[in-house]
């Protein structure tokens, strides 16, 4: 896929360009183009913090993992636009559904990136309340949670047919591109395509599904495949923040204008390894990575800055806010400890369940006999 192919309103130098209207259906250019006038530059150099701050998140955790203090991570290097761009884009009131590399959509969400950690350091099962930024755990079975996702857009449905008031409008589910290929991923579309429900599949072409690259999984664009199932569809430069916002804008006003489920792919890419566990030098090449370094989405938005006259003291106050997060991760980080290990028992089902509590009280009968762990 080339840059002509996707909606792009900021060229890889940061220039702002008018939408194509060849790429830009269903939508027209007009209203691409509104959408993404809604940015002031205010908002700009927010979403340039919030992509900063999450690189730098992220590389202190991939740090952290290199030197024995995670079990696992995975990076998102590269993909900061795609995310920061779309979550700025839904109302505070939708779910969200996160596969396991949305640290930007937290960032945004509100979520103190620090209990990402957790969960890879094996510490906690979860790490936070998915209710109180409305963003779900992270789902490690790669395309499951599209399913989560439906249900609980199809949920909204039953909620609206009884009368039950509810402030969101829709459900938004991330996934990448090997999710694709997954039969949880398709089923979904199935029930969102025949309930009509109120659902984004947001997918992060990110080009490399662990080793397997995105032309090897599809002969055709990612977004294509929503045709099959009767669900619209925008293919967007990831990389370019104002046209992920844009493009969410569009899609979630037609979801809450009852036109029933969209979808959009993220044109993107994974500029660091799968996860730590995932060595990239064996499957693609250094010309390949400069490509894309070229079209790195931090440097555009920062462009775009520079050219609207932001003063260097913004970007160097950000660059040290990264700083800081990321020591305050790693003191974090060395100082969590895991909890009481009958949190397994916690928050497994959302109402009391009788083999859970089986199981709880097996577990203290066997502690009060004295026996170790």
């Amino acid at each position: 896929m080339t840059e002509t192919e996707t909606l792009q309103l900021l060229t890889p130098a940061g220039e702002r360009i008018a939408p194509n209207p060849a790429v830009a259906h269903p939508a027209t250019p007009e209203q691409i183009a509104a959408y993404a006038a809604e940015l002031t530059l205010s908002d700009l150099r927010a979403a340039y913090r919030n992509m900063v701050r999450t690189r730098a998140f992220d590389r202190e955790a991939t740090s952290l993992q290199r030197q024995g203090e995670l079990g696992l991570w995975v990076p998102s290097l590269g993909q900061e636009a795609a995310q920061v761009g779309s979550a700025l884009a839904i109302p505070a009131a939708d779910m969200i559904y996160p596969s396991y590399r949305e640290h930007g959509v937290a960032e945004v969400r509100g979520l103190d990136l620090r209990e990402i950690i957790p969960v890879f350091r094996g510490t906690r099962h979860g790490g936070w309340d998915p209710k109180a930024h409305n963003f779900h755990l992270y789902t490690f079975v790669i395309g499951a949670h599209t399913l989560h996702a439906v249900g609980h857009a199809m949920g909204l449905q039953q909620d609206r047919r009884r009368g039950i008031v509810d402030t969101a409008d829709a459900v938004v589910v991330y996934f990448g591109d090997g999710a694709t290929s997954q039969g949880d991923a398709n089923e979904a579309l199935v029930f969102a395509s025949s309930a009509e429900a109120p659902v984004l599949f947001f997918l992060q072409n990110n080009h490399w599904a662990i080793s397997v690259p995105t032309e090897r999984q599809s002969r055709f664009p990612l977004a294509n495949r929503a045709d099959g199932f009767g669900i619209p569809h925008l293919r967007v430069d990831g990389n370019d923040v104002v046209a992920c916002y844009a493009a969410t804008r569009y899609a979630l006003d037609h979801i809450a204008a009852g036109h029933g489920p969209f979808y959009i792919e993220a044109e993107t890419y994974r500029m660091g390894a799968h996860t730590t566990s995932d060595d990239p030098t064996r499957y693609r090449t250094r010309e390949e990575e400069a490509h894309w370094l070229a079209r790195d989405p931090i440097a555009r938005l920062r462009a775009l800055l520079e050219a609207d006259g932001v003063e260097p003291e913004f970007f160097a106050g950000v660059e040290a806010e990264g700083r800081e997060l990321g020591a305050s991760v790693r003191a974090f980080t060395r100082a969590n400890t895991a909890g009481d290990f009958t949190e397994v028992f916690d928050h497994v089902y959302a109402s009391p369940n009788a083999q859970v509590e089986r199981e709880r009280a097996a577990w203290d009968a066997y502690l009060s006999r004295g026996e170790s762990r």
